[in-house]
């Protein structure tokens, strides 16, 4: 089932929290949906299933409104706030009442119990998780349904190692499986390991949309090379156009200079070089670059 959001845009009196968006994420792949705060991750994922009506443009899920499926658990799963099940009611109760307003049978409950590693605190009230067994029942209810679209707003936030690794091995079986995921994640690194695709917004507007290589590898790139004399290394390569920079010794870090021009120089000065690793951009190196502009909340020296 294919996302398509189609000209998005939603305000609040003179303020756009949104304005004329448009992506689709496809489904056979792991889509990340990022953005600096405020920038509208949340109004655009509260829209696609209905919890925001825009102003104007829409937002489809298999060329329908999540509003206009008859048992929408079943087609769409979606987590957009851990803390959404009521305190007073046990882990198990909060799903057997979700499965009930679909007719999918209890049976399914423990199942997605199980799977998600909340079989043991099945009947502990919801108010005495942590953060990450929230997270876990979250997912638990998104999957309760056995959907072919997964939403999921920041679904590693609070989850320890293990807990991270097991949602990065879910979302990349439940891909693999032709389903439609769409994630959003402030966990850069982390994204950059489950994640096909991005989609990055900033100040209400797309800023991105691309497959996560394109934006690794399309950017600046640098050389890290190793040698025991980094000193005429740097004198031999130093111009304007070339930065240097060093975090430990024997290591130079070289913008501007392709492994070629590096090596060939220090051949004509007699220096050994013992590694000569060209560095790609990373996922955040791109992030920063494209939304520089777009962060509405900057830290001081950014």
């Amino acid at each position: 089932m294919t996302i398509e959001v189609q000209n998005l845009t939603k305000r609040y009196g003179d303020r756009y929290a949104v304005r004329d968006v448009s992506f689709t994420v496809h489904p056979g792949r792991v889509t990340g949906f990022l953005g600096p705060n405020g920038a509208g991750k949340s109004t655009t994922m509260r829209s696609i299933v209905g919890l925001d009506r825009p102003t104007s443009g829409q937002a489809l899920i298999d060329g329908k409104t999540y509003a206009s499926y008859r048992a929408p658990l079943q087609r769409v799963g979606a987590l957009l706030d851990a803390k959404a099940a009521h305190k007073s009611r046990t882990a198990a109760n909060y799903l057997y009442s979700i499965a009930a307003t679909h007719h999918i049978p209890r049976s399914r409950v423990d199942e997605v119990l199980d799977a998600t590693g909340l079989t043991t605190v099945a009947r502990k009230k919801v108010g005495g998780f942590s953060l990450g067994m929230g997270q876990r029942l979250g997912i638990a209810a998104a999957l309760l349904g056995d959907p072919s679209t997964l939403i999921l707003d920041e679904p590693v936030n609070g989850l320890d190692p293990e807990g991270v690794t097991w949602v990065r091995t879910l979302l990349d079986r439940l891909a693999t499986e032709g389903r439609t995921v769409f994630l959003s994640s402030h966990l850069l690194g982390e994204l950059a390991l489950i994640a096909d695709h991005v989609v990055i917004i900033g100040r209400g507007e797309i800023i991105a949309d691309s497959p996560i290589d394109a934006l690794t590898e399309g950017g600046h790139r640098r050389v890290r090379v190793r040698t025991t004399d980094t000193t005429a290394l740097s004198n031999r390569i130093a111009n304007a156009a070339v930065t240097i920079t060093s975090s430990e010794k024997e290591i130079l870090e070289i913008d501007g200079l392709t492994t070629e021009e590096i090596a060939l120089a220090a051949r004509e000065v007699d220096i050994l070089l013992t590694e000569l690793t060209p560095l790609r951009q990373t996922l955040e190196d791109a992030y920063n670059a494209l939304t520089r502009d777009a962060v509405e909340y900057a830290s001081a020296g950014r």
